[in-house]
């Protein structure tokens, strides 16, 4: 479940599935794309933040929805690819507050974002290779541009989390904030950019960004994704994990 309110020109977007970590399922994807369409389309929203109910910001996509995919039971859904082109073709200044957890797509959805604060507790992964997979939401070209070649690869090669400073001093984000106020203080900075003159943050933002580039790498990363998870080695790491989650 996605919550949406809009003030002052903001327009909130609160992923609220905390009994599944936040983990991002159809209909999930389905809300945030459209929202960050009426975003674009809505000259009263200036900026969009993302925050999360619970303990952790994203588990991630629900796996459960992966192993359906892999297995042939249902179809690839197209509700994610569209969310994934909502967020490259973005021109509203995007702001996130992270506390907990932020794996998967809870991590790369980050590097679209304008503006990035991390609770203390904040840990962020990408352990798209231990699943078999590989990365999307053209992080394979993002989190290289942004911390260098060496680190995202380890990132994706081995899953391991990074902590808040350590996301900080590689520039993934602007501050960490003690874990009860981040949201308040992303809160705050979204209300600061919406009074800024909207025109020239879009233009800004437009300069900043590739989105030709970014919907192509996209694309890529899709097809080899979804080559991805029905190799059998995906199917095994999905299995593995639905064991684990019956334990």
């Amino acid at each position: 479940m996605i919550h949406t309110s809009t003030h002052n020109q903001v327009l909130r977007l609160t992923l609220a599935r905390a009994e599944k970590k936040n983990a991002l399922n159809g209909e999930m994807y389905r809300t945030l794309s459209e929202q960050l369409l009426r975003a674009e389309s809505d000259p009263d929203i200036h900026v969009v933040l993302f925050d999360a109910e619970g303990d952790s910001f994203c588990a991630g996509n629900d796996l459960s929805d992966f192993a359906a995919v892999a297995s042939g039971a249902v179809e690839p859904q197209p509700q994610v690819r569209d969310f994934l082109h909502a967020l490259a073709e973005g021109t509203k200044p995007y702001v996130a507050a992270v506390q907990g957890k932020a794996v998967g797509i809870g991590a790369t959805l980050l590097l679209h974002c304008d503006l990035v604060y991390l609770a203390q507790d904040a840990q962020l992964s990408t352990p798209f290779v231990n699943l078999g997979l590989v990365p999307e939401a053209a992080s394979s070209y993002l989190l290289p541009c942004r911390i260098g070649h060496a680190r995202a690869f380890e990132m994706f090669a081995f899953g391991k989390s990074i902590d808040a400073a350590t996301a900080l001093s590689f520039g993934i984000a602007n501050a960490v904030e003690p874990t009860h106020e981040v949201r308040e203080t992303a809160l705050a900075a979204a209300h600061a950019l919406a009074s800024r003159p909207i025109g020239a943050l879009q233009a800004t933002k437009k300069l900043m960004r590739d989105t030709q580039t970014l919907r192509a790498v996209m694309g890529k990363e899709i097809e080899v994704f979804s080559e991805r998870l029905k190799s059998t080695e995906a199917m095994a790491a999905l299995k593995a994990f639905a064991k684990r989650k019956q334990v």
